[in-house]
């Protein structure tokens, strides 16, 4: 198996902090100022998988993560989210928690992560 979040070798993530189970990994990239994604150490492939402890730990991981992205970029929300398989938006098939802060002065700002989803183009066809 080649999962590149079982084995951390992106140049473009940076291990932040971790706990028993998971570990936060945020992007280096400058242009995506603080997103980062909560993932257990062990292979899971989709949010379903995850054991209890998993599920604990992600939880205290994300607060963790919210008070130093609060100090770091005082961001004025956050958008917080799982993709389940290939239809739902899971790109990297090792279960991972998107935690993205969110400014006032970003061109979508107000539009959450349902905005797509309730969009006309994203409608399905009516079956005859």
């Amino acid at each position: 198996m080649c999962c590149e979040y079982c084995y951390i070798t992106l140049e473009h993530q940076h291990v932040m902090m971790d706990n028993e189970t998971c570990m936060y990994l945020q992007l280096k990239e400058p242009d995506i100022v603080g997103s980062g994604i909560i993932i257990p150490k062990q292979h899971r492939e989709t949010v379903f998988d995850l054991t209890d402890e998993e599920w604990q730990d992600t939880f205290a991981l994300l607060q963790e993560v919210k008070i130093m992205m609060d100090t770091e970029y005082q961001p004025d929300g956050y958008n917080v989210g799982w993709n389940s398989g290939s239809v739902g938006g899971q790109h990297i098939f090792h279960a991972h928690l998107h935690v993205i802060p969110r400014f006032a002065d970003e061109p979508y700002a107000g539009k959450g992560i349902r905005h797509w989803l309730k969009s006309k183009e994203n409608q399905r066809p009516v079956a005859r």
